[in-house]
């Protein structure tokens, strides 16, 4: 019976984003059959390096932040891999992270397109990973000529009943005094479920008043929120495949392929705490209805005029002044994020992909996706991670 290399992996298995990490981890992992794994599900070695390190490892993968353990391991020239979410480096070991900068746009970009004027952030004032999307949120913001309103405290790491209720009321007495209707991103899940229940407190109406977007994507606690939360996810298909790949050329003798791996975010997941356009002209409003319900089937800018018995140049103009693009350029937003969708969830081929997305060929369709998205149809398909659940099977 063959002999297998064995890796610790340090993930508190309580997290549903350390879940995905580790299931994406295993699917390398069982096409490739490179080594055995142990799961440190507490998380244990992250404060008891020794209680860990008794046994020999041929490498570790440590989810969290963890200085001890990964100087030990290095001392013991124990190839580690750092996906802590924090600014710690260390000599010779690879870290991945999530783009906290690219989150904190991205969250911008999806509120900027309903249409908002007010815009607002929630984040943690002690946490690496919470400031950098605090900075990417402000900075597109800016960019586009938006003010900001910001609230940070400090996270305690435990969260507590006490330490709930007393945020709660600091958010309260922060979101009394702000405009409304509010954009309003949170750094986490955790601290946008804060924000819905300071909201009902002040009984300010969720998405009407106060539109609420989070980061990672915790189903469990987007889904049980009332409203049901909207979130960004990390892709944790693509972070747990890059660890996988990392330790595994490590243990056999090969150089880090890499310092540092940002991990691009993936699409919004649209759920009830953003379902509102905030935008007074009601004809440009109803005009994105139309291409929200039709621009996967083949409706171009004429189609639209028709239906609204407007000029085209009109509506043109009022599109710019409402959100800085035209009616095309939005139709093909829509578009691409229907392309983006099933590149990320299906194995259907890129002229099956066309005809869903509304493109009569998938030549022209591959043309404007890698305009728009600097990366052809394919490329988006591996780095998002699908390639990877198929195996060696070819997805054309």
């Amino acid at each position: 019976m063959p002999s297998y290399p064995k890796v610790a992996l340090v993930f508190k298995t309580r997290f549903e984003e350390n879940q995905r990490i580790l299931k994406a981890i295993s699917n390398f992992n069982r096409f490739h059959e490179n080594w055995t794994a142990f799961v440190d599900d507490q998380a244990v070695s992250q404060s008891n390096p020794s209680w860990l390190l008794k046994k020999r490892w041929d490498g570790v993968i440590t989810k969290h932040t963890a200085p001890d353990l990964i100087s030990s391991c290095v001392e013991r020239s124990i190839p580690v891999v750092d996906l802590s979410d924090d600014d710690n480096h260390y000599s010779n070991v690879p870290k991945i992270r999530p783009d906290n900068v690219a989150l904190g746009h991205k969250g911008a970009e999806y509120f900027k397109d309903k249409g908002y004027q007010h815009y607002a952030f929630c984040g943690f004032s002690s946490e690496d990973w919470a400031r950098d999307r605090e900075d990417g949120f402000t900075e597109a913001l800016k960019l586009s000529g938006h003010t900001l309103f910001t609230f940070d405290s400090a996270y305690p790491k435990v969260n507590e009943p006490e330490w709930e209720e007393t945020e709660e009321r600091k958010i309260r007495d922060w979101l009394k005094n702000l405009p409304n209707p509010l954009a309003l991103m949170c750094c986490n899940d955790l601290r946008a479920l804060q924000v819905i229940n300071a909201c009902r407190d002040l009984e300010l109406q969720v998405p009407e008043d106060v539109a609420i977007l989070g980061v990672n994507n915790e189903t469990v606690r987007c889904e049980l929120s009332i409203p049901q939360l909207s979130s960004i996810p990390i892709n944790t298909e693509y972070y747990g495949h890059m660890a996988a790949k990392a330790i595994t050329g490590m243990i056999t003798g090969k150089d880090p392929e890499f310092r540092e791996l940002y991990i691009d975010p993936l699409d919004v997941v649209s759920r009830r705490s953003t379902d509102a356009l905030c935008i007074d002209d009601k004809q440009i409003a109803a005009a994105l209805h139309i291409i929200k319900r039709d621009a996967c089937s083949g409706l171009s800018v004429g189609q639209i005029v028709d239906q609204m018995h407007v000029s085209r140049s009109m509506l043109e103009r009022r599109f710019r002044k409402y959100l800085g693009k035209s009616p095309q350029m939005e139709i093909r937003t829509v578009q691409m994020q229907k392309i983006k969708q099933l590149l990320r969830e299906t194995n259907y081929t890129l002229a099956h992909i066309a005809d869903l997305a509304g493109f009569d060929h998938p030549e022209y369709m591959s043309v404007v996706f890698k305009k728009m998205m600097h990366l052809t149809p394919i490329q988006y398909r591996k780095q998002t991670g699908f390639q990877n659940r198929l195996s060696n099977r070819q997805v054309l």
